[in-house]
């Protein structure tokens, strides 16, 4: 599963680092381009949702091999595209069914371990996803100045291919262990208020990092002054970043999920602001990516868990609406950070959008931990008690 999180997060992220060369082989503006980016999220927002739901009674381990190779086919469209138009039309069609993956594989992952340590369970397997921002993405914007951006897709596209088969090999089948819901019940679960303010929260908030992380290889090139080794190194600083956030998201979002998701939050504005003042400067503009990406991947473990604690009984749902929520913040951070660029002002404003788009996120923290405490006196868990085990109970 940890396999197919890296394809997934390759595809995801590749295209923020090669966004200047298939804007200039497409004919179409640095702003245009950023469309793609948006397409595949808006994929995954419709997507999540619809394929869950569709395939509440299908058995975890195919429905996560079909999903597999669903990416593989849309992705190798994607390197084929003969223009524009059906580049973004591939890219959305690649997005729909990362966050149903996503949903199933967090769901299988957790029914595997005690309920005390499913947050970190769910971090191993996004550890995919974090692992794809230090090899996947600097690699491919190391080798595109002597390979078309074309033969990166077709390599995610194989990506895909080979998780499909590793998850065949290895992941169990959990019939028997994993309750079939119903689709009306998953439904009706992220009509909490404590699943809905997490969703609401995650889609504005963490736009601020895509704000930011988009346009983050133009700036390197035109403000900071880097060459193509040093941007590539640069994006695998983030990815270290992103990997060193998502290991420590996991421990906190078992303690200490309202007070990580605070402190992520103003860390991440606060970081974003610094970069504005300090991209001319190789070092300080290096420190404020890794910072950038390390505060920023706080949250993802956090939203997992407060979605699991509001709809534990009809988990996949909602757990695939966590990467739908994502998604849409990263449509709309690479949105209104393209309206920024688009409007005449300065390459390094859309890192100003960004930590509008955190503080919103920030203000949002204060209902969520409100519905999140407004909750009845905890029912003691075993903690042999997997999460799978605590549904059936349920």
């Amino acid at each position: 599963m940890s396999i197919g999180a890296f394809g997934i997060g390759t595809a995801e992220f590749v295209i923020m680092g090669i966004l200047p060369q298939v804007a200039a082989s497409s004919g179409v503006s640095l702003a245009e381009a950023g469309l793609a980016v948006s397409a595949y999220a808006i994929g995954v927002v419709l997507g999540a949702p619809l394929l869950t739901v569709a395939t509440t009674r299908v058995p975890r381990k195919p429905l996560l091999i079909a999903l597999m190779a669903w990416f593989a086919v849309a992705n190798l469209v994607t390197a084929l595209a003969p223009d524009f138009g059906t580049l973004l039309a591939s890219r959305f069609f690649a997005g729909l069914p990362h966050g149903a993956f996503f949903g199933a594989a967090a769901v299988v992952g957790a029914s595997l371990v005690s309920y005390e340590r499913r947050a970190r369970a769910i971090s191993g397997i996004m550890s995919g996803l974090t692992v794809a921002t230090i090899v996947g993405v600097p690699v491919s914007a190391l080798l595109i100045g002597q390979f078309s951006w074309r033969w990166i897709f077709a390599a995610v596209a194989a990506l895909g291919v080979v998780a499909a088969a590793a998850i065949w090999a290895t992941v169990p089948d959990t019939r028997g262990v994993i309750v079939p819901t119903k689709a009306s019940d998953e439904i009706r679960a992220i009509r909490s208020k404590r699943v809905l303010l997490p969703l609401v929260t995650g889609a504005v908030g963490f736009g601020g990092m895509f704000a930011a992380y988009t346009y983050l290889t133009p700036i390197l090139e035109e403000v900071t002054g880097l060459g193509a080794l040093a941007i590539a190194i640069t994006l695998a600083v983030f990815g270290l970043g992103l990997t060193a956030g998502n290991i420590v998201g996991g421990h906190v979002a078992d303690r200490a999920p309202i007070q990580g998701l605070f402190a992520s939050f103003t860390t991440i504005a606060t970081v974003l602001l610094m970069m504005y003042f300090t991209m001319s400067n190789p070092v300080l503009a290096i420190a404020g990516v890794f910072l950038m990406a390390l505060s920023s991947s706080l949250v993802g473990p956090v939203m997992q868990r407060l979605l699991l604690d509001g709809a534990h009984a009809a988990p996949s749902l909602a757990s695939s609406m966590h990467h739908a929520a994502f998604n849409l913040a990263n449509a709309n951070g690479a949105w209104l950070g393209g309206l920024a660029l688009s409007a005449g002002l300065s390459l390094t404003a859309p890192l100003l959008v960004g930590v509008g788009l955190a503080l919103a996120g920030l203000a949002l923290s204060v209902p969520l931990a409100r519905a999140h405490a407004e909750v009845e006196p905890e029912v003691m868990v075993p903690s042999h008690m997997t999460t799978a085990e605590l549904a059936r109970a349920s």
